[in-house]
């Protein structure tokens, strides 16, 4: 369904990602998702094509450049070789200008790293309307709660053993006091519920998924999403 393309940081240096398009485009809301620490995958690509599907029109920027994984260690250390302040400021909001050259309103979403990263550019990337953050944070000293303007919803799982719910607890007080618009949901699952690549014995230890579960979370967030982009 989706395609490679490529466009312009703010910078100016340019970047592909995954750009995957509804049946109709005209008039169409739009979503940049964000991947996990696996880099795009055919599992991102796949989310991207939900949104397709769902008539938003999806881009995934590729943060890793070209690179991707199934180890956890070679994982880690692609993560670990992000910078997370340029990935926010030039990569996504690339992206999110992209995007809101062809849509009025542009969500923001992601997994994982992918979510820690949509929390921090809901501080960076004002041309955005609306986020959706799956069971990720950054370290909250890097939240600037009072510069997130956009609504937010969060899926969180209580059984996260990478993103512990207390620090879900002093996320959620942190924005509550900054008067962000935010609603979070707490699912009792463990990491990564909503990818369905989290299955069987060569998951990655500590993450399953649960279908029931990530369905009602994708539920909410299309929800979520009808309600702020239209």
């Amino acid at each position: 369904m989706g395609k490679r393309v490529t466009f312009d940081r703010p910078d100016g240096k340019g970047l592909e990602g995954y750009l995957a398009e509804p049946a109709h485009c005209d008039g169409a809301a739009a979503v940049v998702v964000v991947q996990e620490w696996w880099g795009v995958n055919d599992q991102i690509r796949g989310v991207a094509d939900r949104f397709a599907q769902a008539g938003y029109i999806a881009l995934v920027p590729d943060l890793y450049r070209g690179q991707s994984t199934v180890e956890a260690e070679e994982a880690q250390h692609l993560m670990g070789g992000l910078d997370f302040g340029d990935a926010a400021s030039q990569d996504i909001r690339g992206a999110v200008r992209f995007l809101k050259a062809r849509s009025a309103k542009v969500g923001l979403t992601g997994f994982c790293m992918g979510g820690a990263l949509t929390l921090l550019s809901m501080t960076k990337v004002p041309e955005v309307d609306a986020g959706v953050v799956w069971y990720g944070c950054p370290p909250l000293e890097f939240i600037d709660a009072s510069a997130i303007r956009a609504p937010m919803l969060a899926h969180w799982a209580t059984e996260d053993a990478f993103f512990p719910i207390a620090t879900v607890d002093a996320l959620e007080q942190k924005l509550q006091s900054a008067a962000v618009r935010y609603s979070g949901h707490r699912y009792l699952a463990r990491h990564a519920f909503a990818n369905e690549t989290a299955v069987g014995p060569g998951r990655l230890a500590m993450t399953q998924y649960d279908p029931a579960w990530s369905q009602i979370a994708w539920d909410r967030t299309f929800g979520f999403f009808g309600r702020w982009l239209g």
